[in-house]
């Protein structure tokens, strides 16, 4: 169609989904869309969704609500839901929000603009009925990569082929091939941090996540695609590059090397143009001494560890399908700081889980207070539709959950205070992210990833200094998780 059409995409949840948001961008623009920032100035917005615990999902909803006030007040003709929360609900969101124009699937993704011409022409989109999608793919982990490649199911960011007439050439700038010639990606910011998928789904079956059920089975995507990616987000400025997943640990199971990782992550720190590599969401069930080894000591991959302990207790573990206790916990993380002192690392825990013992709360505060975690997440136990853990007896009430996630929360910022505070003294390179008249030079060191950690404000920079620069400097001060340095030394790695 030759006439103007906007849309713009408004993200929710984890870095996976600003990936999945990207990928449609760049369907989209590719099909002559043109994107906007702002949904008062979209004819269509197109909200992705989070779907994985309560307060994630009321932030969609609200985001959905939000977008769909803006009709009839402007250029904004429909709001249109994608994303977890979409796929996980299908029909049922869309009976329940009828605010919500039309609700799509992944199914959707590889038709994207198909589903929102018909939408703005008037055109009703009948949505799915909710499906287990571990099912979707063989069981055994080799044959996936066969169906998923021959286009048995749809996975976000392992996208069938664009259609023949659209070729590489004709691309708008700014928009390129990801997984070869297989999807495209558009960036929707500028910031020097990009995140890169390196597989989805998940083979684990904690007891308390619906992740999988909605998100599929594990399914890697090939180096060769990561690598393409990476080669690409580097022409478009990107000097540090996060490689998500539900699960990086198992990257390879089914390409035939659970090492595959190890390989990998050389070849893309030699990338021209990034310098740094951060590996998350790792499994410390699922840790070897080679990841650990490559983690640690591969020239421009960052020594972070994003470990998934959830808890600590043995017996809370076992009731949710996990492994490990405080003591082999513990030891990891001794492993890895044996390796490099200064390894960032940090977790999520969820606290008042069925059965929560007054003493399994003791063995996660004795852990949380030996670990020297830079950063700490802390959530208290709800029931998740579908998931084994709904049906546990021994369910603790609303104010005891509160009580105990107030009391691992001020236990979790005063060690983590406590560990920023041992790096006063100590050297680091910083990204800058931003640079602000008022709030100064701010940006990440090693250990910090962005969003989840902590940031560093510099101070004694240049006025030549820019977002994107990496500056050596020494940490002079603290401020809970934050920490404030002096830069000491010329950029790095321009």
């Amino acid at each position: 169609m030759s006439e103007r059409r906007t849309v713009a995409l408004v993200t929710l949840g984890c870095a996976r989904n600003e990936v999945d948001s990207e990928e449609l961008a760049g369907r989209l623009e590719a099909d002559g869309w043109e994107l906007v920032h702002d949904a008062a100035d979209a004819d269509i917005a197109v909200v992705n969704t989070c779907g994985f615990v309560e307060a994630a999902k009321k932030d969609s909803v609200d985001a959905l609500l939000e977008a769909s006030d803006l009709k009839g007040h402007g250029r904004t003709q429909a709001v249109v839901a994608v994303g977890c929360m979409a796929e996980r609900y299908g029909k049922e969101l869309a009976e329940a929000l009828p605010e919500a124009d039309a609700v799509l699937g992944f199914d959707d993704y590889a038709d994207i603009t198909d589903r929102l011409q018909n939408i703005l022409s008037g055109g009703h989109h009948v949505s799915h009925a909710p499906r287990d999608r571990r099912k979707l793919l063989p069981l055994s982990p080799v044959e996936r990569q066969q169906a998923a490649e021959g286009g048995a199911v749809a996975v976000p960011g392992h996208g069938a082929a664009p259609e023949p007439e659209v070729v590489i050439a004709d691309l708008p700038e700014g928009v390129a091939p990801v997984s070869g010639p297989r999807t495209l990606r558009r960036r929707l910011d500028d910031s020097p941090v990009a995140s890169v998928k390196l597989a989805s789904g998940c083979d684990r079956r904690c007891s308390f996540c619906a992740i999988p059920a909605f998100r599929g089975s594990f399914l890697s995507r090939r180096p060769s695609d990561v690598l393409n990616e990476t080669r690409w987000l580097a022409e478009q400025g990107v000097r540090e590059v996060m490689l998500v997943s539900e699960n990086n640990t198992s990257y390879g199971k089914d390409l035939g090397d659970i090492r595959l990782l190890e390989t990998l992550l050389p070849e893309l720190a030699e990338t021209e143009g990034i310098d740094r590599i951060r590996v998350s969401y790792l499994q410390p069930a699922e840790m070897r001494p080679g990841l650990i080894k490559a983690l640690t000591s591969t020239p421009g991959v960052m020594p972070y560890f994003d470990l998934s302990f959830q808890h600590s207790a043995p017996e809370v573990l076992r009731r949710m399908r996990r492994f490990g206790d405080t003591d082999r916990f513990l030891g990891l993380l001794e492993e890895i700081r044996a390796q490099a002192p200064e390894a960032g690392a940090r977790s999520n825990f969820i606290v008042g889980f069925p059965g929560e013992t007054e003493a399994d709360l003791a063995e996660l505060e004795r852990f949380i207070s030996n670990a020297r975690l830079d950063a700490i997440g802390v959530f208290g136990y709800s029931d998740e539709e579908g998931t084994e853990a709904e049906g546990y007896q021994g369910k603790l009430s609303e104010e005891v959950i509160a009580e105990r996630v107030a009391k691992i929360t001020r236990l979790a910022e005063e060690m983590t205070a406590q560990r920023a505070e041992e790096r006063v003294g100590s050297s680091v390179t910083v990204l800058i992210e931003s640079v602000d008249d008022e709030e100064g030079v701010i940006g990440r060191a090693d250990h910090q990833a962005p969003e989840t950690d902590g940031i560093t404000s510099l101070v004694g920079v240049p006025d030549s200094v820019k977002v994107g620069d990496l500056v050596v400097a020494k940490v002079i001060a603290s401020a809970g998780v934050d920490l404030v340095a002096e830069a000491v030394g010329a950029e790095v790695g321009a």
